[in-house]
């Protein structure tokens, strides 16, 4: 019981190490003169795509996730260029859903009918995303604004800067590590794996060459979901078919996911990692037993996502295109 306590103790106190914010110039008013709607404008937009498609939900917070961990919470992800070779066209982000894209780009357009010029896309997108977490049962959090648009997005600036779905939990915290992340981040972040789905090409490793054994399966996998993946996704199976992330709530934002990794149910090596490696299965433990804490961490490193390396307005544009530079670059 003491060591149980202890182990609490300690991811309490990581969690509040994490809750410094790094965003200091956002606020959470900053367009309350300027456009005093721009949540519920946003939201809507949201819940009308997640009304045609579910798989919106994920697509942006993925989306979110990914344009930030390169060049900071700068929109850079949405930047399409002639040459192919924006950070949207880098071999990591080829799998992001076009329906992320696609729900920023509307609800753009629909900021913009209320209040043109005023709002970027890097807000928009971090409005979207708690928006699609809050409709798909996720926690509702404050949003902090106050960004500008990035002029720069190259698919180089990819390259190993993103969590593979193979690596092991040494690996991860190398890539949160260089942005400040706590390990307590990393899993709740993780967590957003409650939602969405995965292509079979992404984990048919461990359930057909496990360390490079033919025919071996990962023995970490719960046998009868193993199977279950097997008949998805058999050995020939094609490049576009995906599973659930979570086979039990795949559109449902809960803690089902940590108690999934618990019971074998991880889809990735990097999912079931954080429960076998022993330094995160406690982690995983408190949020499988506990959502409130899982939504209580995931609302504090989301945050921290929102506000790496934020542009000033010498350092960046208020987009009219969220998928164009404004300036010739």
């Amino acid at each position: 019981m003491e060591a149980r306590r202890g182990t609490l103790i300690m991811i309490l106190a990581l969690i509040a190490v994490s809750s410094v914010s790094t965003g200091e110039a956002l606020s959470s008013d900053y367009y309350q003169s300027t456009c005093p709607n721009l949540r519920q404008i946003v939201c809507e937009a949201v819940k009308k795509k997640i009304n045609e498609t579910a798989v919106t939900i994920p697509a942006v917070i993925r989306l979110f996730f990914h344009d930030a961990m390169i060049t900071g919470s700068d929109a850079s992800v949405l930047i399409s260029l002639p040459t192919e070779d924006a950070e949207k066209d880098s071999s990591d982000n080829k799998s992001l859903a076009g329906d992320g894209f696609d729900t920023v780009i509307r609800a753009k357009k629909e900021v913009e009918k209320a209040c043109p010029g005023v709002v970027s896309c890097a807000d928009i997108l971090a409005l979207a995303t708690s928006c699609a977490i809050e409709l798909s049962g996720g926690p509702s959090y404050t949003v902090e604004l106050g960004r500008y648009d990035g002029l720069v997005s190259n698919a180089s600036l990819v390259d190993g800067n993103l969590p593979g779905p193979n690596f092991d939990l040494d690996k991860l915290i190398a890539i949160f590590d260089k942005h400040g992340f706590t390990l307590v981040d990393l899993v709740a972040l993780s967590g957003a794996h409650t939602v969405g789905f995965c292509h079979c090409s992404r984990f048919a490793d461990r359930l057909y060459n496990y360390n490079g054994q033919l025919g071996a399966t990962d023995p970490t996998f719960n046998p009868q979901f193993a199977d279950q993946l097997k008949q998805a996704c058999p050995s020939n199976v094609g490049p576009t078919i995906a599973v659930n992330l979570d086979p039990f709530t795949p559109i449902t934002f809960d803690n089902l996911y940590f108690s999934n990794l618990v019971n074998g149910y991880g889809l990735l090596t990097s999912d079931e990692v954080l429960y076998t490696d022993t330094r995160s299965r406690p982690i995983v433990q408190w949020f499988a037993a506990n959502q409130t804490a899982f939504f209580e961490a995931f609302v504090v490193a989301i945050g921290k996502v929102g506000s790496l390396d934020v542009k000033t307005s010498a350092e960046g544009e208020i987009r009219k295109d969220c998928t164009a530079y404004n300036k010739k670059q």
